[in-house]
């Protein structure tokens, strides 16, 4: 089943000039239900644009944008965003920033406080649930940040480069917590990075995108076993495919 399918798709912007940019022209892709789907390509190719347009955020120039052969019209419920920088609330307790899309739905505090229990459990912040963002690693920030996305039970999570600003050691271990998460939780995942072998490690498919404007160059089926384990990386075959995406990459600069 199709969660997302998304059809000739353009967007453009009017440029500080006044001349428009376009940022993403006939983009056609489908996202199938419960699948880790990463969209892959050089900075500025209009990867985060497209993930704002799934988030119903920001409107199109032409094509067609449906969520379960529905079209998308705005933002909802259905669908829960991680930014990468974390965008936490300061003022806000770890446990009140998992709650905040609970507050805004009017869910009762018992009720909510149930569920920010349980995936301060599932991503792995117990003990942490009374301090503040400045106290935490940024890793555990954006822990954070995906358990408030996943508080208001989407059936989509769309990740805008959610590792992009922690540090190397930081990054392998946040991968393997999105794994373990992604397979308790069972959500459709739509994953942005500039990282082959993270989009290779994380992910049943990739798509690689053009330099602007952003473009379907590549659809890769992702060939390894679940679960993915650090030793996936050390493959033959995980080398090749990352040199498969490279040599897309590099011919389409």
């Amino acid at each position: 089943m199709m969660k997302l399918r998304v059809q000739n798709l353009s967007k453009s912007y009017s440029g500080t000039d006044g001349v428009p940019v376009q940022a993403l022209d006939n983009i056609s892709l489908e996202v199938r239900e419960s699948e880790f789907l990463s969209i892959l390509g050089p900075s500025g190719c209009g990867k985060s644009t497209l993930l704002r347009i799934l988030d119903g955020l920001i409107p199109w120039d032409q094509g067609d944008v449906e969520r379960d052969g529905k079209p998308i019209t705005g933002p909802g419920q259905d669908r829960g965003f991680v930014f990468q920088s974390f965008n936490l609330f300061p003022w806000r307790t770890v446990r009140q920033n998992i709650e905040f899309g609970l507050v805004v739905k009017r869910v009762s505090r018992a009720q909510r406080k149930e569920i920010s229990s349980r995936l301060v459990e599932l991503v792995g912040l117990r003990g942490f649930e009374n301090r503040y963002p400045h106290e935490l690693s940024g890793g555990m920030q954006q822990r954070v940040g995906i358990a408030r996305a996943l508080a208001i039970d989407p059936e989509i999570l769309l990740m805008d480069e959610p590792f992009g600003s922690l540090d190397a050691q930081t990054r392998e271990d946040m991968q393997d917590e999105l794994l373990r998460i992604w397979s308790a939780e069972k959500k459709t995942v739509v994953f942005v990075t500039h990282s082959i072998e993270e989009a290779i490690y994380l992910s049943d498919r990739v798509i690689v995108i053009s330099p602007r404007p952003g473009k379907v160059v590549q659809i890769v089926e992702v060939p390894f076993d679940r679960p993915r384990t650090p030793e996936h990386k050390g493959l033959a075959e995980f080398s090749e495919l990352r040199q498969k995406i490279y040599a897309t990459l590099k011919a389409n600069k």
